[in-house]
């Protein structure tokens, strides 16, 4: 009786950790290709300098792509992505644990400082995208010190999962 257990366990585990790991690949999938579509967006209205003026030509490939793909390329999209890659010019940067969604609530922070905080916050607590947003609005960032303000570094290269960060707590 208990060897049944132990073996439906082992099975949902597996399902539980495949199932991550494929979400996980998919996020990084679509982080990147965001990125890519901002570093095309930029380039082609002439790089970052000279980005903020070709809206008309992410207006115009907006409509297509939006036509052809569906609301994920509208304007706004577009913009926010090619606002990404402006912020994050280097791929390996991105931390695969923020979904798009998260970084969308990023994007419009101008501190790099705060955006780091925030990035660690989501990493450290496994925070969702609400969460992200109420942590924001609640100026989190804001009630620190000065001192704790400068200089905040990612803590990208130290994360590691464990099985149990793998599967979600279903309490």
């Amino acid at each position: 009786m208990n060897n049944y257990y132990l073996e439906i366990k082992e099975l949902i585990e597996n399902y539980e950790i495949n199932h991550r790991v494929r979400t996980l690949q998919d996020n990084s999938e679509k982080l990147l290709m965001n990125w890519n579509i901002g570093r095309l967006l930029v380039e082609a209205q002439g790089g970052n300098k000279r980005a903020k003026y070709g809206d008309d030509l992410i207006k115009k490939w907006s409509q297509k792509l939006s036509k052809l793909y569906g609301a994920n390329y509208s304007y706004t999209n577009l913009k926010n992505m090619r606002q990404f890659y402006k912020l994050y010019p280097i791929s390996h940067t991105l931390c695969d644990q923020l979904t798009w969604s998260h970084y969308r609530y990023l994007l419009p922070i101008k501190s790099e400082n705060e955006r780091n905080y925030y990035i660690n916050q989501v990493i450290l607590n496994s925070l969702s995208v609400r969460e992200l947003r109420e942590l924001i609005k609640s100026k989190a960032y804001d009630r620190l010190s000065y001192a704790d303000k400068e200089n905040i570094k990612l803590i990208l290269d130290n994360t590691t999962l464990t099985i149990e960060d793998m599967i979600k707590d279903p309490i």
